[in-house]
């Protein structure tokens, strides 16, 4: 009995392990805070912020990078659902605009509501100002899921490097001792397999 109980404690460990990391691609995880010669850690075009979640959260760390010099354009993507009141894209603008980004710095699409929608439309901007390597943040249990669908709309014309958010109050390294963890890491999972199956969102 204790051997089995052991047997499991290491599985649920290791499957927790796998499932964060499957979730959460860090493309730049390798890099120091600033970018540099090495392999994925140039710096980029743009930086690409899609909205859902703490969307706040998404848009401080794009703001951070930008001052870091990860890139010279922030992108930020996504409608509101309250539709009588600014987009997400606008909030996310105005929150850069307050941290001290240039407004020329900073370009927004306020249409999308889906994150196939933000990949949409998104990569049609990178395409009318030319961007071909750009750095894409989210939550990181949303991560995954957005990468995959701005791959499937970019494909090799544009190089799309994941990094996720430090910080999440829906998502830290325990997120697993919560049912709003499981919650999210449940529907990711749902959500990716449907794209496999030609069913995204």
């Amino acid at each position: 009995m204790t051997r089995m109980l052991i047997a499991f404690f290491v599985l649920l460990v290791a499957g927790i392990f796998m499932l964060t990391n499957f979730l959460s691609p860090d493309d730049l995880a390798g890099c120091s805070s600033m970018p540099s010669d090495a392999a994925k850690c140039q710096k980029a075009d743009a930086i690409i912020t899609v909205s859902g979640g703490n969307t706040s959260e998404r848009a401080q760390e794009a703001i951070e990078m930008y001052k870091l010099g990860w890139a010279d354009k922030l992108v930020f993507s996504g409608a509101a659902k309250d539709t009588s009141g600014p987009s997400n894209a606008e909030v996310m603008r105005t929150q850069a605009l307050e941290a001290g980004v240039p407004a020329n710095a900073v370009l927004i699409e306020s249409f999308s509501q889906t994150t196939k929608q933000n990949a949409t439309k998104s990569v049609s901007m990178f395409e009318k100002y030319d961007f071909t390597n750009v750095i894409l943040v989210t939550s990181p249990y949303h991560q995954r899921r957005a990468s995959l669908e701005f791959h499937a709309v970019a494909g090799d014309n544009v190089i799309i490097r994941n990094h996720p958010t430090s910080h999440d109050e829906d998502w830290s390294a325990w997120w697993w001792l919560t049912p709003r963890g499981w919650w999210l890491a449940g529907g990711e999972v749902v959500k990716i397999i449907a794209f496999y199956a030609g069913q995204s969102e």
